[in-house]
């Protein structure tokens, strides 16, 4: 593995430490900030922000990755939104009321997603079309394993602070809040350090005239989707897996606190997970080798199904949320990284931020339907379970699409 392959895998080390934050303590510290001011609806609450937030990332990104095709582009637009989730990070660690608290959530989402962005399509200057399927996948399961440093350390605190030094489980939760931000960038300098951008449609001297014509060549580039009935396909199918994947990481505490299942049993279910993730991320990766990186995906997606189904179903007990966030670990990495590096060898190289950007839309307006979904089911029905078991239609209509998709990737993967 080379060292540019290296660098870049580290930024996921990084990032990975504030999603297992976002997904095991801050709903926790969010629902505990609600029931001060006398709300009780976590599910619903926590569903709309992340919608919020999904929303403002679907609509920015195509427009935002046309422009970062142009030479030099890339890491300044990465920097800006890592930058802005790194500050909202620190932010969460001021002592305020439920709603500030959601809105430096949604600004800290933002900042993440966008900038997953970018370091998605940093990919293909990273590696070669016949690595990605393993750098992609190391990525993922270094990620796992390598947030679980800070945020044992996080959760170490959170429950022995307050005999030890005397401060409140709030204080100590909100500290845990800076120890993540600054894993964060200690694990980001190497990729901003090093990063050189390999491939662009466009070079500083173009800029202006690139930027004017970006609005032409969305729809140009709409229109090229279209055209590619292979990767049309599999953007659909995408849109449809990547909800229940997303949906499920961003509902997954919010849902077992409202079922009522214990908050320090949800936690360490979520941090073994994370070593389940390790080595089920990489072993993903080199089946996709072996036998195909669209067959992988689609055991994943038909996982998911049960995922769901179990969740809707059987999820009510401490044991019964095991078992889901292990499940879990066994194919969330490697869908998730299968489908960046899939999706990386079937556009063109030299406008992989402007694709990738479409590629955000599909993912990131799946999360906006997922979590919507969930919420407004919820709200209406007063039954999360029927909230979870509505994102299992979209799991068969990817099957469907991706039964129907012919892979042109099928004789390199094999």
């Amino acid at each position: 593995m080379s060292a540019r392959e290296k660098r870049w895998i580290l930024y996921d080390v990084g990032n990975s430490a504030f999603v297992l934050l976002s997904t095991a303590v801050i709903p926790i510290y969010a629902n505990s900030l609600l029931k001060q001011a006398g709300e009780s609806n976590i599910v619903s609450t926590w569903g709309y922000a992340q919608t919020a937030a999904a929303l403002v990332i679907a609509l920015l990104m195509p427009l935002l990755g046309s422009i970062a095709d142009i030479r030099g582009m890339k890491i300044k637009f990465f920097l800006g939104f890592f930058g802005t989730g790194v500050v909202a990070c620190c932010a969460l660690a001021l002592p305020l009321g439920w709603l500030p608290f959601l809105v430096l959530c949604v600004i800290s989402s933002i900042g993440l997603n966008g900038s997953l962005t970018f370091y998605d399509s940093m990919l293909i200057d990273t590696t070669s079309d016949e690595r990605m399927d393993r750098i992609s996948s190391h990525g993922f399961a270094w990620g796992y394993l390598g947030s679980t440093v800070p945020f044992i350390l996080c959760i170490a605190l959170i429950f022995a602070g307050p005999s030890l030094f005397g401060l409140s489980t709030a204080s100590c939760t909100r500290i845990s809040f800076i120890i993540t931000a600054i894993w964060w960038v200690a694990f980001t300098i190497p990729l901003v350090s090093g990063y050189r951008q390999v491939h662009f449609r466009a070079t500083a001297e173009h800029m202006g005239a690139t930027i004017r014509g970006s609005f032409a060549e969305l729809r140009g580039t709409i229109a090229s989707i279209r055209r590619n009935t292979p990767l049309m396909l599999f953007m659909l199918a995408f849109f449809l897996y990547i909800d229940a994947v997303n949906t499920i990481i961003a509902m997954s505490t919010s849902y077992g606190t409202q079922l009522g299942i214990d908050s320090t049993q949800m936690v360490i279910a979520l941090l073994v997970t994370q070593f389940v993730a390790f080595p089920s991320a990489i072993i993903y990766g080199r089946c996709a080798g072996a036998f195909g990186t669209k067959r992988m995906i689609v055991i994943a997606v038909v996982a998911y199904m049960a995922i769901v189904f179990f969740a809707a179903f059987l999820l009510r007990t401490a044991t019964a949320f095991w078992i889901l966030a292990i499940a879990v670990g066994l194919f969330q990495g490697g869908i998730q990284a299968l489908s960046r590096s899939y999706y990386g060898r079937l556009i063109p190289k030299k406008r992989a931020n402007e694709y990738f950007g479409f590629f955000d839309i599909f993912g990131k307006f799946a999360s906006v339907l997922g979590t919507f979904l969930v919420a407004t089911i919820t709200s209406l029905t007063g039954n999360p379970s029927l909230g979870v078991l509505s994102i299992g239609v979209l799991l068969i209509g990817a099957l469907v699409l991706l039964a129907i998709q012919r892979d042109p990737t099928a004789k390199s993967a094999n």
